[in-house]
């Protein structure tokens, strides 16, 4: 209990503009979780390449995993008409139509991991505003008011890296997982 105290009054420190990064960061790391899950769950259970061949020709029966090759081969094999070029689009088709599905969300979490460093320094400029304010009116005497000023600062732009950097490398590592069952 007592060290959620602490971190609370830390964050406080921070101001105003913790506001919008905790729902920065909140909205980040629930479209990462939810991106990672629907990732997983396109490579779980998913038919070999050997398997998927098979299943075309005719050699085993439909799938029924729920992997990304499993779908786009039960897809084609439900709507195959046996005219070559007709199935080939169809299969196209299918595969277009997945694709955004891999991809959906991984813009906005880059976005998000972007957006957060900037509201950091947001952060930053207005304890250093309310820094030279206090200095303005107060001269350097009261240490207090100073010390909240940079404190501010230094807590919005330490939260905002905080928020940004695992964000950034999450996101690359979706895009990366979604870009090789792209080419699966």
């Amino acid at each position: 209990m007592e060290a959620w105290r602490g971190i609370a009054e830390h964050l406080a420190r921070g101001g105003w503009i913790m506001v919008p990064l905790g729902v920065v960061s909140l909205s980040l790391w629930t479209l990462v979780a939810d991106r990672w899950l629907a990732l997983r769950a396109f490579g779980r259970h998913d038919l070999e390449l050997a398997d998927a061949v098979g299943v075309v020709r005719g050699d085993h029966d439909a799938p029924t995993g729920g992997g990304l090759r499993a779908r786009l081969v039960r897809t084609f094999v439900d709507g195959r008409t046996g005219r070559p070029n007709l199935d080939l689009e169809l299969l196209r088709h299918e595969a277009s139509r997945l694709r955004p599905e891999l991809r959906r969300g991984l813009a906005v979490i880059a976005v998000l991991a972007a957006v957060a460093p900037l509201l950091g320094l947001l952060g930053t400029v207005t304890g250093m505003v309310r820094t030279f304010d206090v200095i303005a009116v107060f001269g350097t005497g009261n240490a207090r008011e100073l010390a909240g000023g940079l404190s501010q600062a230094l807590v919005t732009t330490q939260s905002g890296l905080l928020v940004a950097i695992p964000g950034l490398m999450f996101g690359a590592l979706l895009s990366r997982r979604a870009r090789r069952l792209d080419h699966q």
